[in-house]
């Protein structure tokens, strides 16, 4: 299984400390957060994996090398001076992850969920894991129904934890679903959360509802915070 990592974006609710470092590159617990993510697919026997980059993207081969470190092959897919957001990103990776399903995780998130429990061959479209709404974000995205499908609207809504299988067949024919389009240097500007939302109705999106650490790394106090929470006792 290959894996893609979202690293593009331009962190500026982190300034000033993103002015000079990508907030993926920030530490945290002693380690660049996107560290922890590349050690836990490690782990679980990815060995490819795909960066996006787009602000100071020079930085990210410079601080993680190749990834042999780890044991992986990492690939450094360079966006452009302008990040193409979730949905854009993603369509501009496809063709560096091929065809079989791929492991999708936010760069700039923290999590203790267990990669390896995330299915392999997923039953539809994508595969995501939700969390409880932040204080941050109360209203959250989607709803779990009790059978594991993910819907739009209900009661209880979860957030999505950026963290997901998805299979490439999501994308085909997005230009039906993906709402407000935008161009940058030629490439497809949009959100995944459209896209997501039009394959719900027909089951084809599950989820799994995660109870444990999780926090998007948003905000310098965030950051401060789950520094601290990593710090040894």
């Amino acid at each position: 299984m290959k894996a893609l990592v979202f690293a593009a974006g331009l962190g500026e609710r982190m300034r000033p400390l993103t002015d000079r470092t990508p907030k993926p590159l920030l530490c945290v617990g002693g380690k660049p957060l996107i560290v922890w993510h590349l050690e836990r697919l490690a782990a679980i026997g990815v060995q490819d994996v795909v960066v996006n980059t787009s602000w100071l993207a020079h930085q990210f081969p410079e601080v993680l090398g190749d990834g042999q470190r780890w044991g992986l092959r990492l690939h450094f897919l360079y966006e452009g001076p302008v990040p193409l957001e979730t949905g854009g990103g993603m369509l501009n990776a496809l063709p560096s992850l091929g065809e079989a399903p791929f492991l999708l995780v936010n760069g700039d998130v923290w999590t203790d969920f267990d990669l390896g429990r995330l299915p392999r061959d997923p039953a539809g479209l994508a595969h995501l894991v939700m969390v409880d709404p932040p204080p941050q974000a109360t209203r959250g995205d989607f709803t779990l129904d009790p059978d594991g499908h993910v819907r739009t609207g209900g009661a209880h809504p979860l957030t999505y934890a950026g963290l997901g299988i998805y299979r490439p067949a999501l994308l085909a024919g997005w230009q039906a679903h993906a709402g407000d389009v935008r161009f940058a240097e030629g490439k497809p500007r949009f959100r995944l959360a459209p896209i997501l939302a039009a394959h719900m109705g027909a089951g084809n999106v599950t989820g799994e509802h995660h109870r444990g650490a999780w926090t998007d790394v948003g905000t310098p106090g965030r950051l401060a915070a789950l520094d601290q929470s990593l710090q040894p006792s």
